[in-house]
């Protein structure tokens, strides 16, 4: 009986700990890299294949990871301060609750990428594809998202304050209980995209396509619609605007 009871605890610590990976913080940059928690403050990852590597809680202030692969890649909690991320590709990769403030994500591919809850004032996402990628709840104040695409993203419950959207393609995105105030959309395509219950004081949506897009209780009174396409739009109080309407709801 003995015998049997310590086979079965060497069977259940063999298993346990087949299961557990440490960090090699001195290994080299690679797919599937385990650097959680690692301190790499300024690091040089410029082109680098960091595909599905874990990056958990990594300190990565002022690090450059311009043009790296970091499709799947765990970068949950990490300290990305000042990061760049030019031209990375970043499908998938998950950020959540990372502290990221002035970072540069400038062309960077981040299709389906999470960014729920994370510190991103004044980071620069200028000309960056970011289809269905998930910012809920992060603070966005002063980003600027320039010329980039975010079909289907959301940045429902979102800090969006002087954050600027000019020439942005967000047909189908969904950023209602936001806060806008100062915000721009100037000429960007904004089909479909819901506002409901969004704070949206003096925000800039001049020459921006709002067709069958929804402000469904949201504060406009003072947003800026000059030349805004309103066709078949939904305004805050329920009103269906006219398929005619440019610049007010009719």
């Amino acid at each position: 009986m003995k015998k049997q009871v310590i086979s079965v605890c060497f069977m259940l610590c063999a298993i346990s700990n087949s299961n557990l990976v440490f960090a090699a913080c001195d290994d080299a940059a690679q797919p599937s890299v385990n650097w959680a928690n690692c301190d790499f403050p300024g690091k040089n990852l410029r082109d680098k294949d960091l595909s599905n590597a874990v990056l958990t809680g990594a300190n990565f202030t002022n690090a450059d990871f311009s043009g790296a692969l970091l499709e799947n890649a765990d970068l949950n909690f990490a300290k990305l301060e000042n990061a760049r991320f030019d031209g990375a590709r970043m499908v998938n990769a998950r950020l959540v609750a990372v502290k990221a403030q002035g970072a540069s994500f400038k062309n960077a591919v981040l299709e389906k990428a999470r960014f729920s809850r994370s510190i991103l004032n004044n980071t620069n996402f200028t000309a960056a594809k970011a289809d269905a990628a998930n910012f809920y709840q992060a603070q966005l104040q002063s980003a600027n998202f320039t010329d980039a695409t975010l079909r289907q993203a959301s940045f429902e419950n979102s800090n969006l304050n002087l954050a600027v959207f000019d020439n942005a393609a967000l047909s189908q995105s969904t950023i209602n209980n936001a806060r806008l105030h100062g915000t721009s959309f100037k000429k960007s395509n904004l089909t479909k995209v819901k506002f409901d219950e969004s704070d949206c004081r003096d925000t800039d949506f001049t020459e921006a396509d709002l067709t069958k897009a929804s402000f469904r209780e949201a504060k406009i009174e003072e947003s800026i619609f000059t030349g805004a396409i309103l066709k078949d739009t939904i305004w805050s109080d329920y009103k269906r605007c006219r398929s005619s309407s440019i610049g007010v709801c009719k």
